[in-house]
């Protein structure tokens, strides 16, 4: 594949466009076909299977240079959950646990960040699931910033982050002895550059508000 000189200069223009940006905030829409939210829980002691759901929509605020004003904004997809049978699937998005019809969303926003070194932190914050609103700490790793020639020159930001949650907390409480208690989180997420991501997430958010009051 061969490039032109001017696409030279463009990529090289995007992978220095975070450095140009220090004096405003970094804005990042998250991208749903690069980003996984799996799980694991433990299946009556005999096995751990792993699951996972679709990001809706979310943004991030994020300068790798400035950890101190980060924030993220994230809508997982309850109806989406995907165990590799659909039995499976329908018992966990049902009533007794996800109650997906009722509770479409799982939202997670987050109050700060504490950075541990220069790939690594904690996001604090709070994640609402089945209408309850609990406090979670995301500790993360960032993977890389960088311009990719495969998304159309695009600035990408790559994250990683691990955590685990208590289901009962939650309302869900069916089969304490089959189902454990403790859900391992594994976050992959890709974010673009964008810095109308904020703005766009929540005209969406607008649309869908309206949307159900008909």
């Amino acid at each position: 594949m061969h490039y032109t000189r001017a696409a030279y200069l463009a990529f090289a223009a995007a992978a220095l466009l975070p450095a140009a940006c220090l004096a405003r905030t970094l804005s990042y829409r998250i991208d749903p076909v690069h980003t996984q939210v799996l799980f694991s829980i433990d299946h009556d002691g005999y096995s751990f299977p792993v699951g996972r759901m679709k990001v809706k929509a979310g943004w991030l605020q994020f300068d790798e240079r400035d950890w101190s004003n980060a924030k993220a904004v994230v809508d997982v997809d309850t109806a989406s959950v995907d165990l590799g049978d659909k039995e499976w699937d329908d018992a966990v998005t049902d009533k007794r646990f996800l109650d997906a019809k009722e509770f479409p969303l799982a939202h997670f926003e987050s109050s700060s960040v504490e950075k541990t070194d220069a790939q690594h932190g904690t996001l604090h914050g709070a994640v609402t699931l089945r209408g309850i609103t609990h406090e979670l700490s995301i500790p993360f790793t960032l993977n890389r910033v960088g311009a990719t020639m495969f998304a159309g020159l695009q600035t990408i930001a790559g994250f990683s982050a691990e955590t685990v949650l208590d289901r009962t907390q939650f309302g869900m409480t069916a089969f304490p002895k089959a189902v454990g208690t403790q859900v391992k989180l594994r976050l992959e997420v890709e974010a673009i550059l964008d810095q109308d991501a904020q703005k766009h997430y929540e005209a969406q958010e607008d649309s869908a508000h309206a949307a159900a009051q008909h």
